[in-house]
């Protein structure tokens, strides 16, 4: 394809025209201390940056982000920084997922409306780089990510902590009376030292490593830890890489293809994925017109082994242990023969030549085919009569003894309720109960928040239990474990079978078979659903009841109907006058 020309540049139609409302534009841009010299014929690069004082994720990208203003200069382009909606996950409640799409939105827009070329997005907190790659692929110009990086490891009294999963852990603890005051504020402030997201395979690094591995960040650059000096170095490079994409035309549309949709879907399957992982690469997939369901994951998961021993799927290691083992290019070699390996990448060269040279340094952490942590992917889809629309569960992260398992419900309609009830030492609970969490999917949450890991009830904890199995509409955090059952789509909110169950029913979980089942007479059923009345909306006004109108199930990926690119045609280019 023949390069770009500075009159074809998409900026070029701000600021070339010799006309009154380009001297506006090329005023506006002089008032802002630039010379012409500055930006006349070259691409203008946007650094769409997530940082904020609330998002810990991304502390180092005010940093970052002149790394990669560095580089973008260095290649000769103009480099514009704008704030984009952070969405950090620890601090936006109900749940940041209810405002995955308002980034996305905010992403596509945000470069329509303004003389960019090319784009930087800088994310990297779980919900963060859905949102800012489906808006870019919605918007279609050149565009690279940067991923946060993992933080530094956890350190508590000489014990290696990890993200979330050691604080679900010392919390059970806490909860049984078995370690002070004193010992739970040493794990709180030990657990997260440093910038950067999860330092466990959680969401957000699964969400990294599936940009990684569809072809949109450099290569490995998702493994990288967040304050390592090649983290800067990769900011630049992402600097200098874009504006020879802009030059080269190499639009998302020629990156995200099927093949690597489904490179994607492996490497997650083989990295011990988050179940989050499920909701969000369908979306990406169906922003790029590619039809990716359940099945598709779950067929690709019963062939795919894991082999990062990462946590919490993994049992000893954390993500700055795989970025020392070869990272996720040293990952993908293992697993090289089920890989599409002529998609092209960011790099303007294909995932293959993009691995050439990579190696495995520690196998125990990158574990061979011959030795995998499970014997199959991260996830695993089930369909029944509790979830026709279909169900996640973690397999490797919950005790073996849950894979078949058939008990007494025990339900619950809101969170508050849990609780409550759970914290109750008399609760009438036994290791055979199966706990149910409804009203809290995509719209009954609302936003599908990560309640999913139900607490283990205290008078079970005191008895030295740690697992049970439990069921839900939620979500769960990527560093959470356990017997979870999560997403029942369709959700109870909206009249699925999870809103017709009643404690006491008996639930039967058969995962080799894939089926999750009430076991209630069909008419018992039915009339229970002749019963049933719709809940009262969440929200009447605002992002909230848009949000409740056009949010898809679960099973879809939780994007508005209207923003998928069966929908319609993309509104393109804005008229200038």
């Amino acid at each position: 394809m023949a390069a770009k020309t500075p009159g074809a540049l998409r900026s070029a139609r701000w600021f070339a025209p010799d006309d009154l409302r380009s001297f506006g534009h090329r005023s506006r841009l002089m008032q802002l201390g630039y010379g012409e010299e500055d930006f006349r014929d070259k691409p203008v690069i946007g650094i769409l940056n997530t940082w904020s004082e609330l998002n810990s994720c991304h502390a180092h990208f005010r940093e970052r982000a002149q790394d990669v203003r560095r580089g973008v200069m260095q290649a000769g382009g103009f480099p514009v920084e704008m704030p984009s909606l952070s969405v950090d996950e620890s601090f936006t409640k109900p749940t940041s997922m209810l405002y995955r799409n308002m980034l996305a939105i905010e992403t596509e827009e945000m470069i329509r409306s303004h003389p960019l070329d090319g784009v930087v997005l800088m994310g990297g907190c779980d919900k963060t780089t859905p949102g800012l790659v489906m808006g870019a692929i919605s918007a279609g110009i050149p565009m690279i990510y940067l991923p946060a990086g993992p933080m530094l490891r956890g350190n508590y009294a000489g014990k290696i902590l990890g993200s979330g999963s050691d604080a679900w852990k010392y919390w059970d603890e806490r909860r049984a009376g078995n370690i002070s005051d004193a010992e739970w504020l040493g794990v709180q402030g030990g657990i997260a030292r440093s910038a950067g997201v999860c330092m466990t395979m959680g969401t957000a690094s699964t969400m990294t490593a599936i940009a990684d591995s569809m072809g949109l960040t450099l290569p490995g650059a998702s493994s990288i830890p967040a304050v390592d000096a090649n983290h800067q170095r990769m900011g630049a490079e992402c600097g200098r890489r874009i504006v020879a994409m802009v030059w080269e035309d190499l639009t998302p549309d020629r990156i995200v293809t099927e093949a690597a949709v489904r490179n994607a879907a492996v490497v997650a399957m083989a990295t011990g994925c988050s179940t989050n992982a499920v909701v969000h690469l369908i979306a990406m997939a169906r922003r790029a017109g590619i039809e990716l369901t359940l099945d598709d994951l779950d067929a690709l998961g019963r062939v795919t082994p894991l082999i990062a021993n990462v946590r919490p799927s993994g049992k000893d290691y954390l993500m700055e242990d795989f970025y020392y083992a070869g990272g996720l290019r040293g990952l993908m070699t293992q697993i090289a023969d089920r890989l599409d390996l002529s998609c092209l990448t960011v790099t303007g060269k294909t995932l293959g030549e993009n691995l050439q040279g990579a190696q495995v340094y520690n196998d125990d952490v990158i574990r061979p085919l011959s030795n995998p942590v499970y014997h199959e992917g991260s996830l695993a889809v089930l369909r029944g009569n509790l979830c026709p629309d279909g169900a996640v569960i973690k397999p490797a992260a919950c005790d073996p003894k849950f894979h078949v398992h058939q008990g007494p419900a025990l339900v619950f309609d809101s969170y508050p309720e849990m609780k409550k009830a759970v914290d109750d030492p008399g609760l009438d609970v036994t290791p055979d109960t199966v706990m149910v969490l409804r009203n809290a999917g995509p719209q009954g949450g609302p936003g599908f928040p990560e309640w999913g890991m139900l607490p283990i009830p205290k008078a079970l904890i005191r008895q030295g239990h740690r697992d049970m199995l439990r069921i839900s509409d939620a979500r769960m955090s990527g560093t959470s474990y356990g017997a979870c059952v999560l997403h029942v789509a369709p959700e109870s909110f909206v009249g699925g079978p999870l809103a017709l169950l009643r404690t006491g029913d008996i639930v039967r979980l058969d995962l080799p078979n894939r089926r999750l089942d009430m076991l209630v007479p069909e008419d018992e059923i039915a009339a229970r659903r002749a019963a049933w009345l719709a809940p009262e909306p969440r929200f009447e006004r605002g992002w909230g009841w848009m949000f409740q109108r056009h949010v898809t199930q679960a099973d879809q990926g939780c994007d508005f109907d209207f923003l998928q690119s069966d929908f319609g045609r993309a509104a393109g280019d804005p008229d200038i006058f």
